[in-house]
């Protein structure tokens, strides 16, 4: 195989102290397989003939990934070999393209030559080809926010803000097809967020996790940020770091891309089966919280904020599912809430879906350490959701419930401890439903709740 020239080359040439195409210091040892994986692999965006899968090693390497489709173990392929490198945290993306859809496929990490050996499965289901065939496939997302991991010579002093990490371990045994991550992925500490290095170091510590290992092997994951993974508390477009960290977030992320058109953010889209998920900015344009005379005060900032609504209409999709680090439809007025900063660009959006007559649009949101879902009837007859899933490991807001004033939300829906949420999409093509389902950190039920085809709450 092609790979194994390649690195027979990679082991004369470090031999000498060097490699191709880049030069290697003479005391940087050649690590193999698991001795040179730090963290992954994770599989990133999926489509029917295209997948994508992040490894991250522990010095520069080169990176492969080996595949086969688990009915027909005698033919394998190779994705392409990727160098990592330390501007980019030693990071690689390896692209699986001889797949078919629809098909189950087995993959295997290669490092440097030495295959890596890991305790549990690595398996990914490329997108079936459904359209004009058969009634969509039902399918099951995770969804969370807020994962704080703590590494005590750099947190504030006191009571670890960072518990329970075994969640990660039930939400795999819940086997979503996908992974939502809704902001403050990784907490950015202050000797962190103003160098390269401090960024790399904070998203390797988190990612690096023990218990979420399993877990980014197992689904396809999708992010969006919020302040904590973007720049300081509450950081805004005016972070003169915010490119930096743009890299970061995406050099460890698998999304299909990384902002609109020609700007930078997290700004992205995806099509699983028949449901159009719409992953947004509310950082990188973001005009300060509290500024009194900016012009347009805004979240998404202009150009943004057009292309989803006009997107948002074109959507043929039962669900619009719409990712953004805050809350958009709770009328709360406290912290970083639409409602309590950001009242006429709320109204604009909420009134163009009203307009439009868009029907299936649930906002999937994190940031504020509870859970609750928010629901609105606008008069056009259609219902507007809002899923706030918080927090997977960070604090707690523990008596959200009573101190959170918000009358859009459902009763019965909040959630003062760590907690995730589970989406199944399922029904015939005209008749599709979503269960939502919210489970504690031992992945036990706390609440369920159904939108209906007509879009009411069951």
């Amino acid at each position: 195989m092609r790979y194994k020239l390649f690195f027979s080359l990679l082991l004369v040439f470090s031999a000498f102290g060097c490699t191709s195409p880049k030069q290697m210091p003479y005391s940087t040892p050649v690590l193999r397989g698991n001795a040179g994986l730090q963290s992954g692999p994770m599989l990133g965006y999926v489509d029917m003939r295209e997948v994508l899968i992040w490894v991250q090693t522990k010095s520069e390497s080169a990176v492969q990934i080996e595949y086969w489709d688990s009915e027909k173990t005698d033919l394998k392929y190779e994705s392409n070999i990727a160098r990592t490198e330390a501007m980019h945290g030693f990071t690689a993306k390896c692209i699986a393209d001889q797949v078919q859809p629809g098909r189950t496929y087995n993959y295997q990490v290669l490092i440097n030559g030495g295959p890596v050996q890991l305790p549990y499965p690595t398996t990914f289901k490329t997108q079936p080809l459904w359209q004009y065939r058969t009634d969509p496939p039902a399918f099951s997302v995770a969804a969370g926010s807020c994962t704080y991991v703590n590494e005590p010579e750099y947190d504030r002093p006191g009571k670890p803000y960072g518990s329970e990490y075994g969640i990660f371990t039930n939400i795999a045994a819940q086997k979503p097809d996908l992974m939502l991550w809704l902001g403050d992925n990784y907490y950015y500490r202050e000797p962190d967020w103003n160098t390269r290095t401090g960024m790399l170091h904070r998203a390797t510590h988190t990612r690096s996790l023990p218990e979420m290992q399993p877990l980014l092997a197992a689904a396809h994951h999708y992010a969006i940020w919020d302040d904590h993974d973007f720049g300081p508390n509450d950081a805004d477009g005016t972070f003169i770091h915010k490119d930096m960290a743009w890299e970061v977030f995406r050099d460890f992320w698998g999304n299909p891309t990384f902002g609109l058109q020609e700007q930078k953010g997290c700004t992205s889209y995806f099509r699983y089966a028949d449901v159009d998920f719409f992953l947004l900015d509310n950082r990188y344009f973001r005009t300060p919280n509290h500024c009194k005379t900016c012009p347009e005060p805004t979240e998404m900032g202009r150009e943004q904020r057009e292309w989803f609504l006009s997107a948002l209409a074109e959507s043929t999709a039962p669900f619009k599912m719409v990712a953004i680090g805050g809350q958009v439809v709770s009328d709360n007025e406290m912290h970083e809430t639409y409602a309590n900063l950001y009242k006429a660009e709320r109204d604009t959006i909420l009134a163009r879906i009203e307009r439009e007559g868009i029907k299936g649009v649930v906002f999937l949101t994190g940031d504020r350490h509870f859970t609750e879902l928010s629901a609105v009837k606008n008069a056009a007859g259609n219902w507007v959701y809002d899923l706030t899933a918080s927090s997977l490991t960070a604090g707690s807001f523990t008596n959200a419930g009573t101190a959170v004033k918000n009358t859009l939300r459902v009763e019965g829906t909040a959630v003062d401890r760590h907690n995730f949420a589970m989406l199944r999409f399922s029904g015939p093509r005209k008749e599709r439903q979503l269960e939502m389902k919210v489970y504690d950190t031992n992945g036990q039920e706390i609440w369920t709740k159904t939108i209906a085809p007509d879009g009411t709450l069951k």
